[in-house]
């Protein structure tokens, strides 16, 4: 299992290296799916099975194929993706990596690692139903109120994309 966890870890981190490093988008964006898939494996690995197939369904699909569509419906031309980045850009770039990794730094300093009770360990934690009974009985309202916000965004959508008669589009 430890073998596993180092596999998928050094795949994680290849991967994610390789997005930002591709210079073909489209390679780029192969590479965040299999990113995506890696760390579905360490949900399994971690018995949440739900945010392994969640993660696996809305990002390594949905979310991934419209990023897809996006790029081919922009039809970067090698003209356009071949330009010089800017000496300020490089700069402001490195120095966001830097305060982010600062960030990472500062937090994984104060945290520390709680003993496992191996008697009362319950491996039915991560499982759908335990989540689903979570859901439905402490956080019902918020997940009433995040169910009417979908549909509100949906209606919204749908009349944002409606075109009336008589309606020129330049």
């Amino acid at each position: 299992m430890e073998n596993l966890f180092y596999f998928l870890s050094s795949l994680t981190l290849l991967c994610a290296l390789m997005v930002v490093i591709s210079k073909n988008p489209v390679h780029s964006i192969i590479f965040l799916i299999i990113t995506f898939f890696t760390i579905s494996g360490h949900y399994i690995l971690l018995n949440a099975q739900f945010l392994a197939a969640v993660n696996i369904i809305v990002y390594a699909g949905a979310i991934m194929v419209l990023f897809l569509f996006v790029i081919m419906f922009l039809n970067m031309g090698k003209d356009e993706r071949d330009q010089k980045t800017s000496v300020i850009t490089k700069i402001t770039g490195a120095i966001a990596g830097g305060l982010l990794f600062v960030v990472m730094i500062a937090a994984l300093k104060d945290a520390t690692l709680q003993p496992v009770d191996v008697d009362n360990f319950n491996s039915q934690i991560g499982m759908v139903e335990n989540l689903g009974q979570l859901l439905f009985t402490k956080y019902i309202l918020p997940f009433e109120l995040a169910s009417v916000l979908f549909l509100v965004a949906m209606v919204g959508a749908v009349m944002l994309g409606k075109k009336e008669t008589g309606e020129r589009h330049f």
